[in-house]
């Protein structure tokens, strides 16, 4: 594995992953902070560290970051001896952001179920919110799946980029 890091493409790579999520339908500042903490060297940065790197206001990039932080994709953590905060992005946040999404499938289909009790059998609406709830419902099922055959994969990916590094590298962190 080679150890040299191109910064100016990092950079630009970042740039177009942010754009690509803002074209998505993230928040276009939330998606660029996301792309820099992830592909930053420790994937840990300030606001300070963010708002440079983005010229992007400190306004701006604390509002991003408390929309990452409410979608679990970042963490907030104290830098060791000091009283700034510092932003993570966990190797593990996809998952975690794709686990709390379930949860948020549970309650969508509890409150749905309600609303099909009382929307009246045999109706266009009945119909409607019938085909909304079976839809969620099979994702829902889908996403345990998911998960379990993630776990197993995440082991195996675990194996294979611990066996890439040689022992002049720092070991990889490893996912939860």
């Amino acid at each position: 594995m080679s150890a040299h890091r191109d910064d100016d493409a990092v950079k630009r790579y970042t740039e177009q992953f942010g754009n690509l999520l803002a074209e998505t339908g993230w928040p276009r500042m939330a998606a660029r902070v996301f792309a820099a903490i992830l592909s930053s060297v420790s994937g840990r940065m300030t606001a300070a560290e963010l708002s440079d790197q983005l010229q992007a206001s400190p306004a701006a990039v604390s509002g991003a970051v408390n929309y990452l932080l409410q979608l679990r994709l970042a963490t907030r953590e104290r830098e060791p001896g000091s009283r700034r905060d510092v932003y993570v992005v966990q190797d593990d946040a996809w998952y975690e952001t794709m686990m709390s999404e379930d949860a948020s499938l549970v309650r969508w289909s509890e409150s749905l179920r309600k609303v099909l009790d009382a929307s009246g059998e045999g109706t266009d609406a009945h119909r409607r919110i019938r085909i909304s709830l079976g839809f969620i419902d099979f994702i829902g099922a889908e996403v345990k799946g998911l998960s379990e055959r993630w776990i197993k994969r995440k082991a195996e990916l675990d194996a294979e980029i611990d066996a890439e590094y040689d022992g002049s590298h720092s070991s990889p962190r490893r996912l939860r």
